[in-house]
């Protein structure tokens, strides 16, 4: 569903976000939105629930009028393993497709705490690419690009 980021299971789930962003990348290669990023008019943010119970987020911004970057995938502790990052991300893909892009992109960290996300995005049919929109090269940042 398309969260309107008041609930305050949501803000706990992006600050967790955060928190783990800072610990385990140096500052200028952490680049999750914060909430008030997350409510720019360029990005859509949409989250899974079990009943009353957040499972995981995931974010689109749109870059231009046909290349979007997934941003803010984040799953619960509760329900990784299960599929819902999965499912989220597929969730994502169909919306880019429905709004015309042409490529997905993303940034992820290189170090051995992403490794998990990595691979989903590989077996989702990601491939490494150059740094795009405004990113740089940098050793803590990989970056993925889909064609839709």
């Amino acid at each position: 569903m398309v969260d309107d980021l008041t609930r305050p299971a949501v803000h706990a789930l992006l600050a967790e976000h955060l928190s783990d962003m800072h610990a385990t990348s140096p500052a200028e290669s952490v680049h999750a939105l914060d909430l008030s990023d997350l409510r720019g008019s360029d990005v859509t943010v949409w989250t899974a629930w079990d009943a009353h119970v957040l499972l995981g987020i995931a974010a689109l911004k749109q870059l231009s009028a046909d290349h979007g970057e997934l941003k803010s995938m984040r799953t619960s502790a509760m329900s990784r393993g299960r599929g819902v990052a999965s499912s989220m991300l597929v969730h994502v893909l169909d919306d880019a497709r429905r709004r015309g892009y042409a490529r997905l992109s993303l940034e992820t960290g290189t170090q051995d705490y992403f490794a998990a996300a990595r691979r989903l995005y590989v077996r989702h049919g990601f491939v490494e690419c150059p740094p795009f929109a405004d990113y740089v090269r940098d050793p803590s940042s990989t970056f993925y690009s889909l064609s839709l």
